[in-house]
């Protein structure tokens, strides 16, 4: 599993959907998810730690887990199917821990609002992340390569 924090949201070039943007602890990897704009107002609320006059359902769902001391201890982003991200909340009450299934715009605003953190299967991470960082990309394939042209058969011999 690879932590990942919310880095923003975004628009689709195309089609202005807007894109829930996670990236990686290291900011190499940035794993963008499309989203609703009623998703997308909910989740920069919550980063700008802002409340409505009223409950909205994120804040009624957080409300609902503090009367019933409901522990969220992490959003765990877990499969990639048909271009659809599947995710749970893992949420515990002393003891007893319990994953409740979850759309991870919802869990994202969860986590947000209650400072939980995220994590994605790493399968995710290889399967839809971006490049966020080229440069060290770049840097590390430079390293790994004069890794290679340095190595001799002798090296093995060690082993």
């Amino acid at each position: 599993m690879i932590e990942m924090n919310v880095d923003g949201i975004a628009f689709d070039a195309a089609t202005m959907s807007p894109i829930v943007m996670l990236i990686d602890t290291e900011g190499r990897r940035a794993l963008p998810i499309w989203i609703s704009q009623e998703q997308a107002k909910a989740i920069k609320l919550a980063i700008e730690q802002q409340s409505s006059p009223r409950p909205l359902t994120h804040d009624l769902m957080v409300n609902i887990l503090e009367q019933w001391d409901l522990e969220l201890c992490r959003v765990l982003i877990h499969s990639l199917q048909d271009n659809t991200y599947y995710a749970t909340l893992q949420t515990r009450h002393g003891d007893l821990t319990q994953d409740i299934d979850a759309r991870p715009s919802d869990a994202i605003v969860l986590a947000l609002r209650l400072n939980a953190p995220i994590w994605v299967m790493e399968e995710v991470v290889a399967d839809a992340s971006i490049p966020a960082d080229r440069d060290a990309d770049e840097e590390e394939r430079r390293a790994f390569r004069q890794f290679l042209d340095n190595l001799n058969p002798g090296d093995f011999a060690q082993f």
